[in-house]
């Protein structure tokens, strides 16, 4: 015999909205590929998760492709880790980029960095120091709006998620940076590699005194939408707190407000129409 457990409807109602946050599904029509072409300056812009490529364009990108975003930009949507971005940095620059973009959320590695708070790094360290085009930089930072909060310093990358306070003060000890991500060492490496100018844009979701739960990292794919069943069973379990859920999808939800900030202020500096951002906002940006 299988016994059901009830579920209350509020409950339900809690879950759709994280999902509505960890899972964005864009309705538009499927863009086309891009392939290399006569541009003499193209933006290539690496996003690991739909959530932060959704802070650029309403489409609904493939996985692992390069797509043109107009003359100037194009973006790979890669999934998560190092070896991902890479591989997205690599095609990107076969395809003709001129400058590489690392743009996403990030992890605090200092407890006066709160969420929504944007890390425009002066340096990557991934093993070893790699460069920013600090004339990039300079360009999009003087384009922002003067109420976002915007911090420089160094961006280290981690081979994993952080999933407590001592493995994130254990490597801001050890590298002297003030966030963290999985992605942006290997784009720079690459975009140093190519000589190209390369620039990291990272909004912090988690603060340095809260981390995703290790148990929540099977409960997603690979571009960083959320395995439903999964996430209702360790509710089910209490691996996981709807508490927990809730904080980070408001988290986040405030470092894509300050991505898509980024994206409608000093889009042009990333290669993005006028046009293209203002249809972004138009439409919520949701």
């Amino acid at each position: 015999m299988v016994h059901s457990t009830r579920i209350p409807a509020g409950f339900l109602l809690k879950i759709s909205w994280i999902l509505e946050v960890f899972s964005v599904v864009g309705s538009s029509k499927i863009p086309s590929v891009y392939s290399k072409g006569s541009c003499l300056n193209l933006v290539g812009i690496v996003t690991a998760m739909r959530v932060e490529a959704r802070c650029i364009t309403t489409r609904h990108l493939p996985l692992g492709k390069m797509v043109n975003l107009g003359e100037s930009t194009a973006i790979w949507l890669c999934g998560m880790g190092e070896e991902a971005a890479r591989s997205a940095a690599t095609g990107l620059q076969v395809g003709g980029a001129t400058t590489l973009i690392s743009f996403g959320i990030a992890g605090a590695l200092d407890p006066i960095l709160r969420p929504g708070d944007l890390v425009l790094p002066e340096s990557i360290y991934t093993g070893h120091s790699l460069p920013v085009s600090l004339a990039l930089r300079d360009r999009v930072q003087q384009r922002l709006p003067s109420y976002l909060r915007v911090i420089g310093g160094k961006l280290a990358t981690s081979q994993k998620v952080l999933t407590s306070l001592v493995e994130k003060r254990k490597l801001a000890e050890s590298t002297g940076a003030c966030a963290v991500d999985l992605e942006s060492g290997a784009v720079a490496e690459v975009a140093a590699n190519a000589g190209i100018p390369f620039l990291a844009i990272r909004a912090i979701a988690d603060p340095m005194e809260f981390s995703p739960p290790s148990a929540l990292l099977n409960a997603v794919h690979p571009d960083g939408s959320a395995n439903l069943a999964r996430i209702l069973s360790l509710l089910l379990q209490r691996s996981v707190t709807l508490s927990t859920l809730l904080r980070l999808a408001s988290e986040l939800r405030t470092a894509r407000s300050t991505l898509s900030t980024v994206v409608l202020h000093a889009g042009m500096e990333l290669g993005i129409q006028p046009n293209h951002v203002t249809t972004m906002h138009q439409n919520g940006n949701k």
